[in-house]
């Protein structure tokens, strides 16, 4: 019960500081050591920070309760980093392909359903049986490439569909 407590309050957690994080860049004054971490324009892709590093932020304060009653914690948590942003593209795109057009308050629910199932895939991970050393490494691993995309494709973005500003038609950091 104390794991699915700690996995909802990371939804709570990855929902407001991914909230906060979508106005911080422009509230930094646009500084370049906070466009790493915070949406820097309207592209999906940069969307897509907004639960990644909150899921980052938490999980190692998680891990300081978690330790001694889960395995799979390093699986877990790079499962919930990579289910979060895939689940809001999937579903952005699948929403907006049957509309033809975005609607705000779509975009928030489908981010808070992503948070949800990112941490629902997490608990599964952390309350089933244990996995090899190995597969650890290969989690950590995936979780470091993705955050090294994340940070790379903020300054230099390449010039496809998923990171075009939605609002400018730009790339990057305006």
């Amino acid at each position: 019960m104390r794991v699915l407590k700690w996995e909802l309050l990371g939804i709570l957690f990855i929902i407001f500081v991914g909230s906060a994080l979508h106005f911080i860049f422009e509230l930094s004054g646009y500084s370049a050591w906070v466009a790493p971490f915070a949406a820097v324009n309207e592209s999906v892709w940069e969307h897509l920070k907004l639960g990644f590093w909150p899921a980052v932020f938490f999980a190692p304060c998680e891990y300081l309760f978690l330790k001694k009653r889960t395995c799979n914690f390093v699986i877990a948590k790079t499962a919930a980093m990579y289910v979060i942003p895939l689940g809001i593209v999937l579903l952005f795109y699948l929403y907006t392909a049957l509309l033809g057009h975005n609607v705000f308050a779509i975009d928030i629910i489908i981010f808070i359903i992503a948070v949800i199932i990112g941490q629902m895939a997490s608990y599964r991970v952390l309350t089933s049986s244990e996995l090899s050393n190995r597969e650890n490494v290969a989690a950590l691993a995936a979780g470091v490439f993705l955050a090294v995309i994340f940070l790379v494709f903020t300054f230099y973005p390449p010039h496809v569909f998923i990171f075009q500003d939605l609002l400018t038609g730009g790339y990057g950091i305006p």
